[in-house]
């Protein structure tokens, strides 16, 4: 028996970064703090321990104290998602069926990492993990980072499960995402907001249902005002103005592996994110500083109320 979510999922669905605290521990204070800032600033939905929240490199045991203690966070206006994906399917629904006995609100699945999988072995994986619970499940096409990639014929057939509500495209094909969109398959249908894959424009001028996106972490309210479904022309030119306006933001979010650029930006504009994970580091120097100058030159930091030192002493 499926149990779907109280509403579609639309508009902007934010896969936040995980905060850590000096001593490189998950920092719970901070989850709230910026779960609080994305409600307030029109978020639709959060994705927690996506490939933005560093998930590979937190433990087991992190991950689950992370879905057990934020689960307890989470308002009727804001729904939780988690990443679940495992290293394989029984952990991937052992992960499912954590996450649903902790409260959260769905999860999102990718193909599990590195084994680079059939695709007809990964169109049963998604739909073994779908019959072994009743919690609400997005599906996320991410080559880039898997090496997996599923057709549309795939991605349709497994929409036909019932406990599907959510598809995130991270692929440069526009006739995959319209392909989708035209069959109407009762999943909301959203894309990355990384403008060098091109599905923005495309997604949402075919009837897409909102963006996936790393942005949210910096720019929340800009970033909804994008993500809105267009169900008149306003929306329309909304979203053609704000997303030309975040343009060199959106490249400069993905100037760098995800999230070593979007976090960087978070910490120096003062936001409670703390330091990445090794091996990765922050950017530094003239690399952060150009992120810096954006968000200036965007008025993000008199709108946010961020305190931002000089960009010179950033860049020297």
């Amino acid at each position: 028996m499926s149990i779907a979510p109280a509403r579609k999922i639309t508009g902007s669905f934010v896969a936040l970064v995980t905060p850590f605290d000096r001593s490189g521990q998950v920092d719970f204070g901070a989850f709230r703090e910026l779960l609080a800032w994305q409600e307030a600033n029109g978020t639709g939905a959060v994705l927690i321990m996506g490939s933005t929240g560093e998930v590979s490199m937190l433990s087991q045991d992190e991950r689950r104290k992370v879905i057990a203690e934020t689960a307890k966070m989470k308002t009727d206006a804001m729904p939780l998602f988690y990443g679940c994906t495992g290293n394989n399917t029984e952990t991937t629904i052992e992960n499912v069926r954590f996450a649903k006995a902790n409260g959260a609100d769905g999860a999102i699945l990718a193909a599990p990492a590195y084994i680079c999988a059939p695709e007809a072995d990964i169109e049963g994986y998604f739909l073994e993990v779908a019959d072994a619970t009743d919690l609400p499940l997005g599906l996320y096409n991410n080559p880039p980072r898997v090496k997996s990639d599923l057709h549309w014929d795939h991605l349709l057939r497994i929409f036909k499960h019932p406990n599907y509500v959510v598809h995130k495209e991270s692929t440069t094909r526009v006739g995959q995402v319209a392909q989708i969109l035209a069959a109407r398959p009762d999943v909301s249908v959203m894309c990355c907001d990384s403008p060098n894959l091109g599905l923005v424009v495309p997604t949402m001028s075919l009837g897409g249902h909102g963006t996936a996106n790393m942005g949210g972490n910096i720019a929340p309210a800009e970033v909804a005002v994008m993500s809105r479904p267009w169900t008149s022309y306003a929306e329309a030119e909304s979203f053609r103005d704000t997303y030309l306006e975040l343009l060199p933001l959106l490249h400069f979010n993905y100037s760098a592996i995800n999230p070593v650029a979007v976090k960087s930006l978070m910490k120096a504009v003062g936001l409670p994110v703390g330091e990445l994970r090794k091996p990765l580091t922050s950017l530094q120097g003239e690399a952060l500083a150009r992120g810096i100058r954006i968000v200036q030159e965007l008025g993000l930091d008199k709108k946010y109320g961020w305190k931002i030192a000089p960009v010179s002493a950033v860049a020297a």
